[in-house]
C-alpha cells in the first residue's frame, strides 16, 4: 500500500481540484510535470505542483473569458503535451468537462462526437488537426463555434493557445478561481470518455469526481509504490488508462508525470529516466522483450548462458511468490546475487533496473512475454477494466498474483460469469449508463446492478479472473465451434520471429492467419546465423516460420490450429490503421484490408 497523503476533506466529498490544492500546499516544490521540446535537446522542462496549479488558474481564466462555462464539454485533439495536460486541469477547475478525442478518429467519428457533446469549443494541436475540424464550423447540425490551435504556425487567422493564455494572465482573479472550483461536487462530471466506436458510433461514458477518487483509493490499497513516483505518460488521454495513470492518479498521489509525445519514444524515455514504475499495454511489453532478446542474441555464448541461468533462478523465485510461499533462504540469496550481478546490469540498458511496480492492461497478455520478464525478476501485474468501470476493476498485486490472469477485483467490487462466459461486474465505480446527446443517461445495468462487459472469461477457485477474448471477436467456425483468436495469436507469437498475428476463420471449416515478422528480432536472428539480406525473403526464415506455426499448432486443439498462413513484410501500427491507439488489433480494418489475401488462403491452397 502506498503512503496515503493528506486527504483534504472527507473522501466522499473529494474533487480533483481539492487534491491539486493539497498538492500545491503540501508538496508545492516537488516536480509535477515534465516534457521535452525541440529546444530542450535531451533535457526536460519541469513544473512543480505549485507552478502547475498557477498555470491551471491562468488557463481557467482564459477559457472563462473565451466563453467556457460550468457543465460545458470542451473537445481536445492533441498529443501528450503540456498544453493538453494543463488545459484538462484548468477546465476541470471551471466546472467544465474536458473531453479528449483520439487523433486517429475518422471524420465521421469526429463529427459524431462534436454533434453529440454539444461542445462549442475544440482545442486542436496544429494545422493537420485544424483542417480536419474546420468543416464542422460550417455544419449547421454541429454546435461547434470556434477552434483554438496550439501550434501558432498551424492556426491560420484563428485564435491560438498563446492568445488564450495571455488573456488569462490579464483576467485571472484569485477569488473567482477559488470560488469556481469549490462550487464543484463529488458527483459532478469530471470528464466524458468516448469509446473507440469500432462497431458503430462512439458511446459517451460520463465519469464523476467520486468514481475516479473511489477507484484511486481502491488501487492505492493494493499498489505498492514509492511516494511521489514518476510515471511515463505515452498513451492517448482519450484512453481511460492514461486518463487515470497520467492525470488523475498523479494528482491523487502527488507524483511526477513525464509526457512522452510518441509511443515509439517510450523505450528511449525509460533508458533516460530509469523509472520505479512502468505501465505498458501488451504490445509495448512485447516490443521491449523483442529488443532485449535481440540484444542478448548478439552476446557471446558464455554470457548468454550466465543470463539464462540467472533467469531460471529468478523464475523459480517468482514461482514461490506466485504460490503465496516464502522462497527458501538459499533461493532468496541466490536470487539477490543473480539480480545484482547479472540481471540488473542487463536491465539497466533498458532503464528497468529500478522497477518496483510493473503493470499491463487493455488486452490478454501473452504468457510467454510475462514469463520472459519474470526471468528478470519483473512480475508484470496484469489488470483488467473498461472505460465503463473507470479503468482498473481487477488486478494482480505483489501479495497475490497469478501469471496470465488479470487478478482479483478491487475492494468493494464484484465479478461473476454469465452462462455464456461473459464477464459481469457490479460496484461503486461501475457507471450507470451511456450519456445521451440531451444530457440524460441510457441505463446500462440490469435490475440487480450488473453490467455486461462484452468480455469472455473465467474465475478460478482462488477468485482470479482469466480473460479469453472479446465476445464480439470470438470466431465461430462453420462446424459451430467457438475459438478465441487472441489465444491462437498469442500461441503463434511465442516464437520471437513472429511480432504480430491475425487469425481468421469465421464461417469457415478451419483457421488461417496473417503473420508479421518482428522488425527487431528478425535481423538479429538472421545475423546470428550468418544469413545476409532481407530476412523476410530468405528461405531459412520462411522455414523457421513454418516450424513456429507447427509448434504453436502442437499446443492447440484441432479446432484452434492454423492450416494456412501468409507472411507479411510491413509491421502494423496506429498510423497505418491496423492498431488502435492502445495498440490492439483493429480486426475489421485488417480483415477488410487483406480480404483478398485471406480469401486466397481458402481458395488457392497455400501460404
Amino acid at each position: 500500500m502506498t503512503t496515503i497523503l493528506r486527504i483534504p476533506t472527507k473522501t466522499d466529498r473529494l474533487t480533483l481540484p481539492a487534491l491539486l490544492a493539497r498538492n500545491a500546499e503540501d508538496h508545492g516544490d516537488l516536480p509535477a510535470l515534465s516534457w521535452q521540446s525541440p529546444d530542450d535537446g535531451d533535457g526536460w522542462t519541469t513544473l512543480t505542483w505549485r507552478q502547475v496549479r498557477r498555470e491551471a488558474a491562468v488557463l481557467a481564466a482564459g477559457y472563462s473569458a473565451h466563453g467556457v462555462a460550468r457543465g460545458q464539454q470542451v473537445l481536445m485533439m492533441m498529443g501528450n503535451r503540456p498544453e493538453h495536460w494543463l488545459s484538462d486541469l484548468a477546465l476541470t477547475h471551471l466546472g467544465a468537462v474536458p473531453v479528449t478525442v483520439y487523433g486517429t478518429a475518422a471524420p465521421g467519428q469526429i463529427a459524431h462526437i462534436a454533434r453529440h457533446s454539444g461542445a462549442r469549443l475544440a482545442v486542436v494541436e496544429g494545422a493537420r488537426e485544424r483542417e480536419r475540424w474546420e468543416p464542422l464550423l460550417a455544419d449547421a447540425t454541429v454546435p461547434l463555434e470556434a477552434l483554438l490551435v496550439v501550434e501558432p504556425e498551424g492556426a491560420g487567422d484563428g485564435p491560438t493557445y498563446a492568445s488564450l493564455y495571455a488573456i488569462g494572465q490579464q483576467a485571472y482573479d484569485e477569488e473567482e478561481f477559488e470560488a469556481a472550483w469549490r462550487a464543484s461536487g463529488a458527483d459532478d462530471p469530471l470528464t466524458v470518455v468516448y469509446t473507440s466506436g469500432t462497431t458503430g458510433d462512439p458511446k459517451a461514458v460520463p465519469l464523476t469526481h467520486r468514481s475516479v477518487v473511489v477507484n484511486a483509493l481502491a488501487l492505492d490499497r493494493v499498489v505498492e509504490l514509492p511516494d511521489h513516483v514518476a510515471h511515463i505518460c505515452y498513451l492517448p488521454f482519450a484512453h481511460i488508462a492514461e486518463r487515470m495513470l497520467g492525470i488523475y492518479l498523479p494528482v491523487f498521489r502527488a507524483s511526477h508525470v513525464h509526457l512522452c509525445a510518441e509511443t515509439a519514444a517510450v523505450a528511449a524515455a525509460a533508458r533516460t529516466l530509469h523509472p520505479a514504475q512502468f505501465f505498458g499495454v501488451p504490445r509495448v511489453w512485447e516490443k521491449l522483450a523483442a529488443s532485449v532478446k535481440a540484444a542478448l542474441a548478439t552476446l557471446p555464448e558464455e554470457q548468454r548462458a550466465a543470463i539464462e541461468a540467472a533467469g531460471e533462478t529468478a523464475r523459480e523465485h517468482v514461482a514461490f511468490r506466485e504460490r503465496g510461499e516464502q522462497p527458501p533462504a538459499e533461493l532468496e540469496t541466490a536470487y539477490r546475487r543473480a539480480k545484482e550481478t547479472v540481471l540488473d546490469p542487463v536491465l539497466s540498458l533498458a532503464g528497468f533496473e529500478r522497477l518496483v511496480w510493473t503493470a499491463s492492461a487493455s488486452a490478454p497478455m501473452p504468457l510467454d512475454v510475462v514469463r520472459f520478464w519474470a526471468g528478470f525478476g519483473i512480475v508484470v501485474m496484469d489488470a483488467w477494466g473498461l472505460t465503463e468501470t473507470v479503468g482498473v476493476f481487477t488486478t494482480n498485486s505483489p501479495s497475490a498474483f497469478r501469471l496470465g490472469s488479470v487478478g482479483r477485483p478491487l475492494g468493494g467490487l464484484e465479478v461473476r460469469i454469465a452462462e455464456d462466459g461473459e464477464i459481469l461486474v457490479r460496484g461503486e465505480t461501475v457507471f450507470r449508463g451511456y450519456l445521451r446527446a440531451d444530457g440524460t443517461v441510457e441505463r446500462a445495468l440490469d435490475e440487480d446492478g450488473w453490467f455486461a462487459t462484452g468480455d469472455i472469461g473465467r474465475l478460478d477457485e482462488d477468485g482470479f479472473l482469466w480473460l479469453t477474448d472479446r465476445k464480439k471477436e470470438m470466431i465461430i467456425t462453420s462446424t459451430g465451434k467457438n475459438v478465441s483468436p487472441a489465444l491462437v495469436e498469442n500461441a503463434l507469437k511465442e516464437h520471437p520471429l513472429i511480432g504480430q498475428a491475425f487469425v481468421h476463420g469465421d464461417g469457415h471449416s478451419y483457421l488461417v492467419a496473417l503473420l508479421v515478422l518482428d522488425a527487431e528480432m528478425a535481423p538479429a536472428w538472421a545475423a546470428a546465423r550468418g544469413i545476409e539480406g532481407d530476412p523476410a525473403t530468405r528461405p531459412e526464415v520462411q522455414e523457421e516460420i513454418a516450424r513456429a506455426v507447427e509448434a504453436a499448432n502442437a499446443r492447440l486443439n484441432r479446432t484452434e490450429q492454423i492450416k494456412r498462413y501468409r507472411l507479411l513484410m510491413r509491421e502494423w501500427g496506429p498510423e497505418t490503421g491496423e492498431l488502435t491507439p492502445s495498440l490492439k488489433l483493429r480486426r475489421r480494418v485488417i480483415r477488410d484490408r487483406y480480404s483478398e489475401v485471406l480469401d486466397g488462403l481458402y481458395t488457392e491452397g497455400g501460404a
